[in-house]
């Protein structure tokens, strides 16, 4: 009975996202849309008085839903004699992409609803089919469009878009979300987490107008086994499924003419002829075109291949070593959540001043600009969702959220030749229930894309002088990756180069994980805790000894920059933030950051 009522829950929940929202638009980047970015109102409901009647029924099943405090309905008072218990028009404004945490000083520590509300002029074009685009929201989303349910999305991290094209108005309209970031035992991230729950709609909103016939997915790659091949699918929605589609790619000669099936959908494969491929030292990127009838789409491509060989990682075949580093979606110099290409451009400014080439985007989808930006500058990326320490292995439904949330991300970013990783986990501990969850989450991401690498963060346990990765999940990945904090939780810096390390796995080997704390400006001698030679040291021990470790082929120490957390709490020297950054609150490097510098510069 137990396992029937989570089978049907787990549907249930399926059923909900697939109704509640269409296919994701892709390229969203390069489409003309309208912006609905800056100043939105906003009212705070912790008891969700805007959403539940007193016996805590939702006001959206009502069939006429109360003026009095559906928030979701926008109401004005038609003349002094109505009563309304809410009033956007007065309401306080927060800017629209962003955080309430870091923008309204009485929110940092909320977690709860929060109510937004934009008003906007729009006409819309005969034909034409709009959506509603958000790029993320934290948590959950609940979307009205003047007055009428546009849907739900469950995940922070994601993008999502609603038709929206039977709700709009010529003429003024009104958008109304409702945002709830509160944590749950059977959500994905869990209530446990070493991150600050960032709550808002933390990225971009847009409309959309594309024609009644468009394209809205696609997938051009190199192929997986040649590299004189470019393959891939077109997928068109709307009015008319069957219709041509050109596909162009100018600079290899490229012209074709596909015909999609009664699904709208068509496969290929072209030969590419004098094809240069995308690499780190030259991020070459081919503009493709896509046009059906009257909808046209531009992109920005790379073609690569990344594969293993035994306990090699081969990038176009060649033997690459990944000099990398972790990274939070978060602005060290103002602590707050990155949003904007100017952010995503500082953070890769730094990788790049660091001499490293790999990034591992922890623990959960960053922003678009960041893969994009990646593809530009020549910088290899690990994609995570937040699969992270103690989920709920065993509901369905936390299972179906997490799949779902993978394969948002992988729709999103699945033409980044600068993405050559999906990661599915960090550090889970090890149990049947835990293993199984994670087998159906690499079994997505190959689904959806076989052509990069899948890969979890997992962790190793010390046996005297000797550290043993032998988690069975490893025999499920492309590449084998361990947190390990010799160190700092536990161990000696100066037995570190010294350690015998014990692989069960012929595959390589990441070390995803490593580093400790320290508080920038802060200096003593190298065995005071918290003090830059502290953790400096800490680097120069562990890099000496990251060698001895079969397979080493890549390494992401944590992290690039100190970050917000409630778990840190020490004063003076945490307050609140994770100090593992090698750059500090403010911007600041610290002296591990150039050890590990001239580190990458030799290697």
């Amino acid at each position: 009975m137990k396992y029937f009522l989570i089978t049907i829950t787990a549907a249930l929940f399926t059923q909900i996202v697939a109704a509640q929202t269409v296919p994701l638009l892709h390229n969203v980047y390069n489409r003309n849309t309208t912006s609905l970015n800056g100043k939105w109102h906003y009212l705070i409901d912790p008891t969700e008085n805007g959403y539940y009647d007193y016996r805590r029924v939702p006001f959206d099943s009502y069939d006429e839903p109360p003026r009095t405090n559906a928030y979701f309905r926008n109401a004005i008072p038609k003349d002094s004699t109505e009563r309304i218990e809410y009033n956007f028009e007065y309401a306080p404004t927060m800017m629209v992409p962003g955080d309430w945490n870091t923008q309204i000083p009485e929110l940092m520590w909320y977690e709860g609803n929060v109510w937004y509300q934009r008003s906007f002029d729009y006409q819309k074009h005969n034909d034409a089919l709009v959506f509603l685009y958000f790029g993320a929201v934290n948590y959950k989303a609940d979307v009205w469009v003047n007055g009428k349910k546009a849907g739900t999305h469950i995940g922070g991290f994601t993008p999502f878009n609603f038709d929206v094209t039977d709700l709009l108005q010529d003429g003024e309209n009104f958008v109304v979300v409702k945002v709830d970031n509160t944590r749950k035992k059977e959500g994905v991230p869990t209530v446990a987490t070493d991150w600050w729950n960032y709550g808002g709609i933390t990225r971009g909103v847009e409309l959309i107008e594309v024609s009644d016939t468009y394209i809205q997915d696609y997938k051009v790659q190199l192929a997986k086994d040649d590299n004189n091949t470019i393959e891939g699918y077109i997928q068109l929605a709307g009015k008319q499924k069957e219709a041509t589609i050109a596909l162009r790619i100018p600079d290899l000669k490229i012209d074709e003419m596909l015909t999609t099936n009664s699904n709208g959908r068509v496969t290929f494969k072209v030969k590419a002829r004098k094809l240069d491929l995308w690499t780190m030292e030259e991020p070459n990127l081919y503009k493709v075109v896509l046009q059906a009838a009257e909808d046209m789409i531009i992109d920005q491509i790379g073609f690569r291949n990344i594969k293993v060989k035994g306990d090699r990682i081969l990038l176009n075949g060649k033997k690459v070593f990944l000099k990398g580093i972790c990274m939070h979606e978060e602005n060290p110099i103002e602590g707050r959540r990155n949003y904007s290409k100017q952010d995503a451009t500082m953070m890769l400014n730094w990788v790049k001043e660091l001499n490293a080439n790999f990034i591992r985007l922890a623990h959960y989808p960053h922003n678009e600009y960041m893969a994009r930006l990646a593809d530009e500058m020549g910088i290899l990326l690990w994609e995570e969702v937040p699969v992270y320490w103690t989920i709920d292995w065993e509901n369905e439904v936390t299972l179906a959220n997490a799949q779902n949330q993978l394969r948002e991300l992988i729709a999103r970013d699945k033409n980044r030749a600068s993405v050559i990783i999906w990661s599915v986990a960090n550090e889970t501990p090890v149990s049947e229930a835990r293993n199984e969850f994670l087998k159906q989450m690499v079994e997505t991401a190959r689904a959806q894309d076989d052509t990069r690498l899948v890969s979890a963060a997992l962790e190793v346990h010390t046996e005297g002088n000797k550290k043993i990765m032998d988690d069975p999940f490893g025999a499920y990945t492309d590449i084998v990756s361990f947190n390990q904090y010799h160190g700092w939780y536990g161990g000696d810096r100066d037995q570190f180069p010294n350690l015998e390390w014990e692989v069960k796995y012929d595959k390589p080997v990441i070390v995803s994980e490593w580093g400790g704390g320290a508080q920038y400006g802060f200096h003593a001698d190298k065995e005071t805790v918290w003090s830059e030679e502290f953790q400096a040291y800490l680097y120069e021990k562990t890099l000496q000894g990251l060698g001895n470790i079969p397979g080493y082929s890549g390494t992401t120490p944590w992290i690039l920059a100190d970050f917000r957390s409630p778990r840190r709490p020490l004063p003076i020297i945490q307050d609140m933030w994770n100090r593992k950054g090698i750059i500090g609150e403010g911007g600041h490097k610290k002296q591990a950051f150039y050890i590990l510098q001239q580190y990458y510069l030799d290697k």
